[in-house]
């Protein structure tokens, strides 16, 4: 089966970038953490971004030190 794209991969883009359309049926599942008013600690990175850092680690097969900022 040569030519089919994976769930939510597009022509010319890469396997790790999450289209907008699946993001929209993923971030619902995402529980909602609010920030502590008091000692908030850093920003977190959204969480879009984390999910196309674990895609990219998982399918380069980098460990996660290596992954780029």
């Amino acid at each position: 089966m040569t030519g089919q794209l994976s769930v939510g991969q597009a022509v010319g883009t890469s396997p790790w970038i999450v289209p907008d359309d699946l993001w929209e049926r993923i971030e619902p599942l995402l529980p909602k953490k609010e920030r502590r008013f008091r000692y908030p600690g850093r920003l977190p990175v959204p969480d879009r971004q984390v999910l196309c850092g674990i895609l990219y680690v998982l399918h380069t097969d980098i460990q996660f030190e290596h992954l780029p900022q």
